[in-house]
């Protein structure tokens, strides 16, 4: 498992990007009736909201930045939707068509927890936060 282990990071990354901007992509479609999708009305709750989050979250978390919190609102909104919209029409995913729903879920809370991986904007050196750094032990 050793080498498995060895490009962990990059694995991350590649599926912290590809989840991100098909989420993106996907709330992009119906907030601007773009891809095939009908634009949905604006302010209607909670289609177009929905849409915001998807795609404003969906491409932070594409990008790598405030990832870990845009991954919790994504994973958030999607296990609102299936509970909300899908699981009324009958308990499994595949019988209530939730399964985009469920996977986006459980991938972003996957994301949320183990964090951005590689080549994410949070690893840029000028981004890292100012209580990140080393404390050095006090010398009386």
């Amino acid at each position: 498992m050793h080498v498995l282990e060895r490009w962990r990071d990059e694995v991350l990354g590649v599926f912290r990007i590809v989840v991100g901007f098909l989420f993106a992509c996907h709330g992009a479609a119906a907030l601007f009736g773009v891809l095939g999708v009908d634009r949905t009305p604006a302010l209607e709750w909670p289609g177009w909201w929905a849409s915001v989050i998807q795609t404003v979250a969906g491409a932070l978390v594409c990008v790598g930045f405030g990832t870990r919190y845009a991954a919790l609102l994504c994973s958030g909104s999607m296990a609102y939707a299936y509970f909300t919209v899908h699981q009324a029409g009958a308990l499994l995913p595949v019988q209530n068509g939730g399964e985009k729903a469920a996977l986006f879920s459980f991938a972003f809370l996957l994301i949320a927890f183990l964090g951005a991986g590689a080549w994410g904007l949070e690893r840029l050196p000028g981004l890292k936060r100012q209580g990140a750094r080393q404390l050095e032990p006090a010398t009386d």
